[in-house]
């Protein structure tokens, strides 16, 4: 497959000081073996790429007019082998139902599902390592908020993703 047919993800852009929490934690806590990609709220996992055009003209189209989104981080969740932050977002699963029904032709089986917002800091790990990183983490857990400035659009390589775009939302 050319790479100008390897698929799209889209993630949610943050403040830089949250990304930067949240990568740090990942970078800690996430097998540097397996650790290809920065932290991320994913948004779509497989977006056709030889749809880029299209996608990143509605994406342009939609970011000029949204505003800056408040995101609550209201505690963690057990992944099995992992841990995330989970993310309490009304305005970005309002942007993603937009999105969706855009593209609703395009989604596979995964993006068709609801969307449960979530930044993974640990993935790839034993249960037991995962239970244990959960309760370190919650024993000083205080909910926070993030700011959502806008989307990346990455292309998925077969592990690593290459950022193809950013789109900022508007600016008040």
């Amino acid at each position: 497959m050319s790479q100008d047919a390897a698929p799209l993800i889209l993630t949610l852009a943050m403040d830089e000081v949250s990304f930067g929490f949240f990568d740090g934690l990942r970078r800690r806590h996430f097998p540097p073996e397996r650790n290809f990609i920065p932290a991320h709220v994913t948004l779509f996992h497989h977006l056709p790429g030889e749809q880029e055009g299209a996608i990143v003209g509605e994406l342009e189209a939609l970011c000029a007019s949204q505003p800056l989104m408040p995101i609550a981080v209201t505690g963690l969740r057990f992944l099995g082998r992992g841990v995330a932050y989970t993310l309490d977002a009304p305005d970005l699963r309002a942007l993603r139902r937009r999105l969706a029904v855009l593209w609703r032709d395009w989604l596979t089986p995964q993006d068709r599902q609801g969307s449960r917002p979530h930044v993974t800091i640990q993935n790839k790990v034993s249960p037991g390592e995962a239970r244990g990183l959960l309760a370190a983490l919650q024993s000083g857990f205080a909910p926070f908020a993030v700011q959502g400035e806008g989307l990346h659009l990455w292309r998925y390589l077969g592990g690593p993703w290459r950022l193809a775009r950013t789109f900022q939302f508007a600016k008040p």
